[in-house]
This record gives structure tokens, C-alpha cells and sequence, in this order.
């Protein structure tokens, strides 16, 4: 068996708003887990509240953590981040920076998402739409945990509001001004690759005629809704992946920022449904032999 994935440390997967392990027999990270053992690394996805503060989800991402490195034996882990489960990470390596080898951010809004910043001004939680919104998240958290079969902890705290808050760009700026490790010093460039010992890796895509909407997409409801999403988009608008901006992305070194994938494509979920020319799996397991380069 190849070890061109066999990492120094555990890679620890962490999911964003609405994430899980696995519903049912579906999987969060499709694929991804398989290819990565299959390259000789010790993977484990973990569950954080799926509807709640970055900083709460990060609490718990610590405490899984410890547990993590009781089980393996390892010093430390290596945090892959989707979505706000970058910000996750990234919470948990600036308060615990000796636990942490490396935070990669995978579409993670590390200056804020343009579509919170919509629904925050269109759908106020204490307007009429904003509670329809705010009920409609409930019950899909609500199904979705009946659904799940990859956690068997405790119940996890519920808030909406906050992790509505957390991804606006506003929630996402005093987050960073607490929590600034990886941050580029200008809009649209690389961070510091190395802060307190921890290394910082981000990747993302964007929406592109031709490619995200042809392949695997064309049966893809979730890119449907990536395209629509991305209307709302005014700083980066045509340079986003339905969610997350191309560089509002950055952190870290940016190992690539416009690959043709859409906000669910790049951790390939609907079955593996991308779009033309996408390959998702293989940038992880790419990522894993960077890694392992570099000694993590």
C-alpha cells in the first residue's frame, strides 16, 4: 500500500455550518477519507455543533482534539477545515498552537461570506422572513441530526443567530481581530505560512461557465443553488463559489483559488457529482504529501 499520505500527525477533518460525519451511509467528505487512508494517513472526521458560534465550535474541536491525541498517541494534529470549519480550525490552533501542526482552510470565509452579509441585511432575525429563515434552519438541523450516524456524543448546543453572525463580515472581522495567525497583510495575497509552529494552507474555487456547469453538475441540485446564491455577491461578484469569495478565502499560502469547483464540489459531496475537469480527492491527497514533506 502507497504512504505518500502517511503524515506525521492525524488529519482531523472538521466540517462547516450544517456539517456532519455521515447521514445515514452518506458521507461529509466523500471519498476524501478512503483516498487518504488508502495513501497510509491516520484520518478522523469529526462533529462540532452544526449551528452555532465559531468560537463554541471551536471549544468542542478542542476537546475532540484531546481525545484524539489520547487515542493515537500522537503530540499533535493536522486541521482541515470546510467552510466555517476553516474558522473552526483556526480558533483551535491560535488557542492551543502546541496541539496544532497545520490549519488548511478549504473555502473557508476567512474575511466573511458576501451571502451571510445578504441574508443579514434581507432576512433580520427580528423581521417576519428572518424568523421563516431562522425556523426553516431549525428543522434542517433538527432532520439532519436524526439522520446522523457518524456521531454518538452528546447532544450539541444549538444557536442560530450566532453562526449566522460568525460568517457575516463584520462576525468574521473582530474574529480576526482576536484570532489574526495566517491573515494575508493585503486583500487578495498569501499569509505568513508559519505562525507559533503552526503552518497555514488555504485552497477554493469559483463558479465558471463551461467547467461548474457541466460534468457531474448538470445533475447537481447543490450547484443550482450555488449559482444562485452567488448573485448576491457585490465585492467579488463572478469570483466566488456560490458562498465564499475567491479572496476572502486567503490564508496562509494559497495553494490555488479558482479551481472550477462550487462551494460543495471542493469537498465533494453530492455523490461526487463535479463539475468538468474538477478533481476534489485529489487535492487533499496532494495536500497530504505536502504535509508529509514538510515534516507534519
Amino acid at each position: 500500500m502507497s504512504q505518500d499520505s502517511a503524515t506525521r500527525y492525524p488529519l482531523v477533518l472538521v466540517p462547516g455550518m450544517l456539517g456532519f460525519i455521515r447521514l445515514v451511509l452518506y458521507p461529509y467528505w466523500y471519498g476524501i477519507i478512503k483516498a487518504l487512508r488508502r495513501g497510509g494517513a491516520t484520518v478522523i472526521a469529526v462533529q462540532v455543533s452544526p449551528l452555532n458560534s465559531t468560537e463554541v465550535r471551536g471549544e468542542q474541536l478542542l476537546a475532540r482534539i484531546d481525545e484524539i491525541l489520547r487515542e493515537t498517541g500522537a503530540a499533535k494534529v493536522n486541521l482541515f477545515g470546510h467552510s466555517q470549519g476553516s474558522l473552526t480550525a483556526r480558533y483551535a490552533a491560535a488557542k492551543r498552537p502546541d496541539l496544532v501542526a497545520s490549519v488548511t482552510s478549504v473555502a473557508g470565509p476567512n474575511h466573511g461570506s458576501e451571502l451571510a452579509d445578504y441574508l443579514a441585511k434581507h432576512y433580520p432575525a427580528d423581521s417576519a422572513r428572518g424568523r421563516i429563515l431562522e425556523t426553516l434552519l431549525r428543522f434542517v438541523g433538527w432532520l439532519m441530526a436524526l439522520m446522523e450516524t457518524g456521531y454518538h456524543g452528546p447532544k450539541l448546543p444549538v444557536d442560530i443567530h450566532a453562526s449566522h453572525h460568525s460568517l457575516t463580515t463584520e462576525g468574521v472581522a473582530l474574529f480576526n481581530q482576536r484570532y489574526p495567525q495566517g491573515l494575508p497583510d493585503t486583500w487578495g495575497g498569501h499569509g505568513p505560512e508559519e505562525v507559533n509552529g503552526v503552518r497555514y494552507y488555504s485552497w477554493s474555487g469559483t463558479l465558471q461557465p463551461g467547467k461548474t456547469d457541466r460534468g457531474g453538475n448538470l445533475f447537481d441540485g447543490t450547484n443550482r443553488s450555488c449559482r444562485l446564491f452567488a448573485k448576491t455577491f457585490v465585492r467579488e461578484p463572478g469570483q466566488c463559489d456560490g458562498m465564499v469569495g475567491r479572496y476572502s478565502s486567503h490564508l496562509g499560502t494559497v495553494i490555488g483559488d479558482d479551481y472550477p469547483m462550487d462551494h460543495f464540489d471542493i469537498v465533494n459531496q453530492s455523490l461526487g457529482l463535479v463539475g468538468k475537469g474538477a478533481d476534489p480527492v485529489r487535492l487533499f491527497v496532494e495536500h497530504a504529501a505536502r504535509l508529509k514533506a514538510a515534516g507534519v
